[in-house]
């Protein structure tokens, strides 16, 4: 059997050409899951997708009318997906329910430093031979207050980098995570944490009761001079609403790995192209946000895992297994 992968990106083509090697046979393709380029996978039965592939009904009508009985998709999140729709049209349906939370948890960091330190600004000034300092001042981090909202494994791994900082711990989550309280983590309320945080990073899953998490009065209930940090899901913040405080001058830093209207935008050059998305572009001429293009998870350790992950969801399908990636089952 020949799987279809969708949406794979230069670096992580021959890692799952060598991963399917001795399985079955591959096709990789750069485009993404569309409703225009839904008809390619057509005599394809099992596919795998990228995070930002649409896999609406419109799309899963689509794949399942073509011939396509299975979906993997090479992420964790899976609010793309009409978990519905796929049942009822027989679809079984999988996803990657684990990788290294370290990726995500050092890139996040990375961020809140990059910010913190005005390390872009910096660079494009030494870039010119201007070695001023003016307008360079950051912070310790040390002695100040880090705020997780989702306490899972990458909260977990950012709560431990935070602590190695000496930063006093505050988290927020449906539960207590007892490693992260042995780090002096205290549980509070969200907006007991965004009034209290120096620095509030995100790690939780984007789900209708979570949309618009940091919505317009979270915002407003953060510091001033606070650094916010998401590299979970776009669509947890406002971003609208980011725009407005930032245009109050508030906020010491902000970086985004990701954004809710990515689709169609991340992973692709539109280097070339007017930029149609408003929010977008007023959102990265702030001198103080720094957006980079959903990479937290891209390193050689998670992108390895994910891809293992996959072949054994596509192979669990074809043997007839279930494993807990499996969000469909097979009919």
């Amino acid at each position: 059997m020949e799987i279809l992968a969708l949406g794979v990106q230069a670096d992580e083509k021959p890692l799952l050409e060598r991963a399917f090697t001795g399985h079955h046979a591959l096709r990789c393709l750069d485009v993404f899951l569309t409703e225009d380029t839904a008809p390619i996978a057509a005599g394809y039965e099992v596919i795998s997708t990228s995070v930002n592939a649409d896999l609406g009904p419109r799309v899963l009508e689509t794949l399942a009318a073509g011939g396509t009985r299975m979906v993997a998709q090479r992420s964790t999140g899976f609010n793309n997906i009409d978990l519905a729709t796929a049942e009822s049209l027989g679809l079984t349906i999988a996803r990657v329910s684990y990788y290294s939370p370290y990726a995500v948890a050092e890139f996040a960091w990375t961020l809140a430093m990059a910010v913190n330190r005005r390390i872009v600004r910096a660079s494009t000034r030494t870039r010119d031979f201007d070695f001023r300092l003016d307008g360079l001042m950051g912070r310790d981090m040390h002695g100040r207050t880090a705020g997780v909202l989702g306490t899972g494994k990458i909260g977990t791994a950012f709560a431990r980098i935070a602590h190695g900082f000496g930063m006093r711990l505050l988290g927020w989550d449906v539960a207590e995570n007892p490693a992260c309280t042995q780090l002096g983590m205290r549980y509070v309320s969200k907006e007991q944490l965004l009034a209290e945080s120096d620095l509030v990073t995100l790690h939780v899953p984007l789900m209708p009761e979570t949309r618009h998490l940091v919505d317009a009065a979270a915002l407003k209930g953060m510091k001033d001079d606070a650094i916010l940090v998401n590299s979970s899901r776009g669509g947890l913040v406002d971003t609208a609403a980011l725009v407005t405080e930032l245009r109050a001058g508030r906020f010491t830093g902000v970086g985004l790995d990701v954004y809710e209207a990515e689709a169609g935008l991340f992973f692709l050059d539109k280097s070339l192209s007017a930029v149609e998305d408003d929010t977008l572009a007023r959102l990265v001429t702030f001198p103080n946000v720094l957006v980079t293009s959903h990479q937290a998870y891209y390193t050689v350790e998670a992108v390895g895992q994910i891809v293992d992950a996959t072949v054994k969801n596509v192979l669990d399908y074809t043997a007839g297994r279930r494993s807990e990636n499996v969000l469909v089952p097979r009919s």
